[in-house]
């Protein structure tokens, strides 16, 4: 049976040099002992996944708010996602799988109702009162004081290295905070955090694909000016006889998946060769990501989210869920700032006063940690049938 420190002495012998080693892990934010038998990175992925706010992912919007259907991918179908192909594009490269799994499974944590429609309107509405919503930063609220699981300390007590991970979280869609605690501005990601950043990438874009020619928002024929597509057409040979539309749109997705992990793979490992990286220190210090495409395979992916942007998430269908999504947050938020007593008392304090400012944050936090079944149910229990508040 092996014990943690069996762990770590494989981790030693079979990682590249430029991982990251569970016993050189940065510090938590509270002394804990080590635990015998799991290595501490092993713990921050458990805590993640018995958190909360972990469970309420099932029901948060990706791109199709979930009343369009079962089928499409919500935050925790993503993440799950994001998180396997890190998984396969760390193992390629010798890196620490453990972190790269306790980051994915964190990345997201932090999203409000109805996916980035939801940011964007809370983000909106709470820069009346000179403050910004940002869910990388919330993520890390979230795991670093938010979560009460634990008597001694607040939050989940996570490793220095998942905390900078979640918090420099970067790709299209996420941009890191401006409001990085100062601790953690001037360290960089590890390569087990880039890792999940471009997995991320690589999720969103090629599932975005399935879901949009799934719902019929988007149909082949748009996708064919992409020269991605296209490569990916040729080699499962178009469509063929017997073959379902489900199942060649399957074939295809896979296709491109596996062309852009390939493209990844080599690209980066140059990059690694290139720079001779001795320790997982020498990544925290180098400027600039070294996880990343070729050239070609970058502008490729570009236009072919560009092609998305264009005929997907500007859909009519797109478009009016989004628009319904705004309503229902700028409704809910409306209605408490009119009235704070109507939020739970554990989470608007009655014996206290609060500055605006305060009033904003605390609804903002209120609603951010909602599901899109939990806002709608609540903008029905407080709008009913005539659409004014209570």
């Amino acid at each position: 049976m092996r014990t943690r420190k069996d762990i770590e002495e494989l981790e030693s012998n079979t990682l590249a040099p430029y991982a990251m080693k569970s016993q050189d892990a940065g510090a938590r934010q509270h002394d804990e002992p080590q635990h015998e038998w799991r290595t501490c990175f092993q713990r921050d992925r458990d805590r993640i996944v018995h958190s909360e706010a972990f469970r309420k992912l099932e029901y948060k919007t990706q791109v199709f708010v979930i009343f369009e259907g079962d089928y499409y991918r919500t935050r925790l179908t993503h993440t799950i996602e994001v998180a396997q192909l890190a998984r396969t594009l760390g193992r390629n490269l010798r890196l620490n799988e453990d972190l790269i799994e306790a980051i994915a499974l964190a990345h997201d944590l932090g999203h409000p109702p109805f996916g980035h429609a939801g940011e964007e309107a809370l983000n909106s509405i709470v820069r009346e009162a000179k403050i910004r919503f940002n869910h990388n930063f919330r993520s890390y609220e979230i795991v670093a004081k938010l979560e009460k699981k634990y008597p001694h300390f607040d939050g989940l007590n996570l490793t220095r290295e998942v905390l900078v991970g979640i918090l420099k979280h970067q790709t299209v869609f996420d941009m890191p905070g401006v409001d990085i605690p100062q601790q953690y501005r001037d360290e960089g990601p590890t390569l087990e955090a880039q890792i999940v950043d471009i997995a991320d990438s690589l999720a969103y874009l090629n599932h975005d694909v399935d879901d949009g020619l799934a719902s019929g928002c988007i149909v082949e024929e748009d996708l064919m000016d992409s020269t991605l597509w296209q490569k990916a057409v040729s080699k499962v040979g178009g469509r063929r006889d017997g073959q379902t539309q489900d199942m060649f749109r399957y074939q295809v997705v896979k296709e491109l998946i596996d062309m852009q992990v390939k493209d990844l793979l080599n690209a980066t490992y140059k990059r690694l060769v290139a720079l001779k990286f001795k320790s997982a220190q020498d990544v925290k210090r180098h400027k600039g990501y070294v996880v990343g495409f070729s050239k070609s395979m970058h502008q490729e992916r570009e236009y072919l989210q560009e092609l998305l942007d264009e005929k997907l998430y500007h859909h009519w269908r797109v478009e009016r869920m989004t628009a319904k999504a705004r309503r229902i947050i700028r409704d809910l938020f409306d209605v408490y700032l009119k009235n704070p007593k109507q939020l739970p008392y554990t989470i608007y304090a009655r014996d206290k006063k609060f500055s605006t400012p305060q009033k904003y944050a605390i609804i903002c936090n209120y609603i951010a940690s909602m599901t899109d079944r939990f806002a709608m149910d609540e903008h029905k229990q407080l709008f009913g049938f005539d659409g004014h508040g209570a």
